[in-house]
């Protein structure tokens, strides 16, 4: 299947976007090397091209969530993972927007009350941060714990969410 790929700048940085026929397959903050991430999509998911991002508008509800002016996203997504990990996933779009569930919680959800680490496995491998919210994911005792993009983007995001407004 062919992925298509093209970087955007947000109000939090530069983001890489990947997405099939169906929708967002992949999407990263560009804090590392994008040869790196770009080589990492490429063995996980099969070859990418990169296209113009002017023919395209995935980023466009991206920014407008970072800059506070978009709550529900309505992006078409391609996850691909285990069926554990996609249901996992899937529960994650069901949280709203500004408000947070515990691991322990999101295990019960999906039925498996005991499994909220299998959940933090899941969690970590979350393909598209922000718009699949792992980051309205906290620990029990209400702590921030566990989050691809960082502990500091996890607060971020929250504070976003509560403030309507990106913190700097």
């Amino acid at each position: 299947m062919d992925i298509k790929y093209y970087e955007f700048d947000t109000p939090i940085g530069q983001m890489i976007i990947f997405f099939s026929i169906k929708g967002i397959v992949y999407l990263y903050l560009l804090d590392d090397s994008k040869e790196d991430i770009i080589g990492h999509v490429n063995r996980k998911y099969g070859q990418t091209r990169k296209v113009d991002k002017n023919n395209y508008d995935y980023h466009m509800q991206i920014i407008e969530y970072l800059e506070g002016k978009l709550k529900k996203f309505s992006l078409p997504l391609d996850l691909r993972g285990t069926d554990f990990q996609k249901k996992v996933w899937i529960e994650l779009l069901k949280i709203p927007y500004g408000e947070t569930i515990s691991y322990k919680e999101m295990a019960i959800n999906i039925g498996t009350p005991k499994g909220y680490r299998a959940v933090g496995g899941a969690l970590n491998k979350n393909p598209v941060l922000i718009v699949v919210p792992c980051h309205r994911v906290i620990g029990s005792n209400g702590n921030l714990v566990g989050f691809g993009g960082g502990l500091k983007l996890k607060e971020r995001l929250l504070a976003l969410e509560s403030n309507n407004r990106i913190i700097n």
